[in-house]
């Protein structure tokens, strides 16, 4: 017969536990923090406060830990007494990977919690986030299925994969943009992942159980657009159905509607969406009945719309209702750094069913960084394809696979990683800082505010870097 569950016992030998590995787990973290059961601060060693950018850590004693750590999710520790064993908190422009634990009195209270960084640099995790991030998506899939709605989204902001200061900076606006109800205007080239993103901030704003409904507006014949938008009325034409053809705004009704490419869009229906826009109704085609719709609109292009609004071929009128948020996601030349994390991402969806899982070197990374990328993200998913399906169901894909798909000029222009001559840390990282700096501006028609924005600095300190640069 079993001995009765004593909890006191329990507690007792929970708390020797976590004395005994405490000094284990603060040596090997990169940073340990304590509080007490009000959420108040009370030890944090040198290590913590560094990554907080806090130079003497005993000012930090006493201060809420919410003041401190806005994510902190300490408090949420303090409030159930269970465990976080392993998080991903954002801090800034730092993704953390956290470790929280809670503390117990002799009454079996929680009386504090600690947490330990146990990493400040995701990159050596990619493969793992890779995989959670793919059963994550699964999840997500098989809810869906279950739900059976006929119209949602595919994807979510852990999609937008990057952890560059430009990739982090979009991520923020994305997540500003799903928290108020307003217009969106995304601008990026093609095949930077505008819809990705315009999906993340649907499935993360309050509409998310309301459908997301997408149109590309340089794929319809504009003879078609106004239907396509507004809904035909039965027999509003010879060969029209007899029955009420929904369009898109009445689709997307209690949701998202998302104009992708919407610089394509001829001026007469700018002017029929601005009157939706303003007064949030529609009036089907070959119909009198006007019709309410709630909708929240996200649209996208390539475009340049300043461009277009100053020749007068785009409403200025309609820019300004578009553009109350705007986007500006960079170009794949402007954010090199992501192209690990990117190949990874891709390379999962490209084997997903497959029995073979491929993964690329630290090379044919350093090749692929060498290129301008002229199709963005969009053209990387096809290089790797392409370098996966030559070598013959192979898992690895190396520097002279990739370069067999890139064009001549790439790796023949470029020393390979292996035998590039070695150069002092400085005058590589002035060259790249120089590099990631002319694309910025380039990408922003060199419009210094949107390029200090996009490299995540702030305006006064790309002044000074250009100035070092002249």
């Amino acid at each position: 017969m079993s001995a009765p569950f004593d909890s006191k016992q329990s507690i007792g030998l929970t708390r020797e536990l976590i004395e005994v590995l405490f000094p284990i787990f603060e040596q090997a973290s990169a940073g340990a923090i304590a509080v007490d059961r009000e959420g108040r601060i009370t030890w944090i060693n040198t290590r913590y406060a560094s990554l907080l950018g806090i130079k003497d850590p005993h000012t930090l004693i006493g201060r809420p830990v919410r003041a401190v750590i806005p994510h902190s999710r300490l408090p949420e520790v303090l409030r159930t007494g269970q465990p976080l064993l392993l998080d991903i908190m954002e801090h800034q422009t730092q993704q953390l990977v956290v470790s929280r634990l809670p503390f117990f009195d002799d009454a079996g209270q929680v009386s504090g919690a600690v947490a330990f960084v146990l990493y400040d640099d995701l990159q050596p995790l990619t493969p793992l986030v890779s995989k959670y991030r793919q059963l994550y998506q699964d999840l997500l899939a098989a809810k869906k299925a279950l739900a059976n709605k006929a119209r949602s989204t595919r994807y979510s902001l852990n999609d937008f994969a990057g952890a560059s200061p430009a990739a982090l900076e979009v991520k923020r606006r994305a997540r500003l943009a799903a928290g108020r109800d307003m217009p969106v205007l995304l601008l990026g080239e093609t095949g930077t992942g505008k819809e990705i993103l315009a999906q993340a901030i649907h499935s993360l704003s309050p509409r998310t159980a309301a459908p997301f409904v997408g149109v590309n507006v340089a794929a319809v014949p504009e003879n078609l657009l106004e239907a396509e938008f507004f809904g035909v009325a039965p027999g509003a034409f010879t060969g029209a159905d007899r029955r009420m053809r929904k369009g898109k705004f009445q689709l997307a009704h209690g949701g998202t509607l998302f104009l992708d490419e919407v610089g394509d869009m001829p001026l007469a229906l700018q002017a029929k969406l601005l009157r939706v826009l303003q007064e949030r109704e529609i009036e089907p085609l070959g119909s009198n009945q006007v019709i309410p719709v709630d909708v929240r609109l996200i649209a996208a292009t390539s475009r340049d719309l300043d461009a277009m609004v100053a020749e007068g071929s785009f409403r200025s009128d309609l820019y300004y209702r578009l553009n109350v948020l705007e986007i500006s996601i960079p170009p794949l030349r402007a954010r090199l750094s992501d192209i690990g994390v990117l190949c990874e991402t891709l390379l999962e969806d490209i084997c997903a069913g497959q029995e073979v899982r491929a993964e690329v070197t630290d090379a044919a990374i350093s090749v692929l960084e060498c290129y301008d990328w002229p199709g963005n993200i969009r053209e990387l998913r096809n290089v790797l394809e392409r370098a996966f399906t030559m070598g013959e169901g192979s898992g690895t894909l190396d520097a002279d696979a990739v370069c067999r798909v890139l064009p001549k000029a790439v790796c023949g222009s470029n020393t390979p990683p292996e035998t590039a001559a070695a150069r002092p840390l400085a005058e590589v990282l002035a060259e790249a800082e120089a590099v990631a700096i002319g694309a910025a501006l380039k990408s922003c028609n060199s419009n210094r505010s949107k390029a200090a924005r996009l490299l995540g600095i702030s305006r006064s300190a790309l002044y000074e870097k250009l100035a070092r640069l002249s």
